[in-house]
């Protein structure tokens, strides 16, 4: 895997050992930040079952102010503290070793919000309700949330959720949401 553009264009990174991690690959990625070019720069980013950290590496390359990247998996954490080595980005990202809910929790406690949200969980998991709504109080005004999932298979999300952009690759599909604004107004 390489980061497909930015400062760190064409480095190479890692992804953890073993069949428990699938990495977004390098032309999902350039595709996904193609139709996300102008939410990039100075972006707040959370990666939730980031995996290698390949999606929130890409975005730093590309000009996020700070990631956050969340995996339960040791593997993960270790491959992902490597490449954030790797390309530079110490003092740009944060690496939690926990499961996503811990993690929201740390995070909302902290006061932290985001403009982008990856989830990338594994393709089975098809229902993120329990997800997007832990994560409501992270969300910046005008955040993203971007869902990688199985290629046309139908995600379930809360209601005020709604799809602002929807593409697949082969077997990956990617949705992208953004909050409706009835929801801003404190009505979700």
């Amino acid at each position: 895997m390489r980061i497909v553009s930015g400062t760190a264009r064409g480095r190479r990174i890692e992804a953890p050992p073993g069949t428990e991690t699938r990495p977004t690959l390098d032309r999902v990625r350039e595709n996904l930040f193609n139709m996300l070019q102008a939410e990039v720069p100075e972006a707040q980013v959370l990666d939730l079952f980031a995996g290698s950290g390949a999606l929130s590496l890409e975005a730093l390359s590309r000009g996020a102010r700070k990631a956050v990247l969340v995996d339960h998996s040791r593997a993960a954490f270790q491959c992902q503290r490597a490449n954030i080595r790797t390309l530079g980005f110490e003092d740009r990202a944060e690496s939690l070793l926990m499961e996503w809910q811990r993690a929201v929790s740390l995070l909302c406690g902290r006061g932290d919000r985001f403009d982008l949200v990856f989830l990338d969980p594994p393709y089975r998991m098809m229902d993120l309700r329990d997800e997007m709504n832990a994560i409501l109080p992270l969300l910046a005004d005008r955040a993203l949330v971007i869902a990688e999932h199985e290629a046309r298979k139908p995600v379930l999300v809360p209601a005020f959720f709604y799809a602002e952009k929807q593409r697949s690759w082969g077997f990956c599909g990617v949705t992208i949401y953004r909050l409706t604004a009835d929801s801003r107004d404190g009505n979700p």
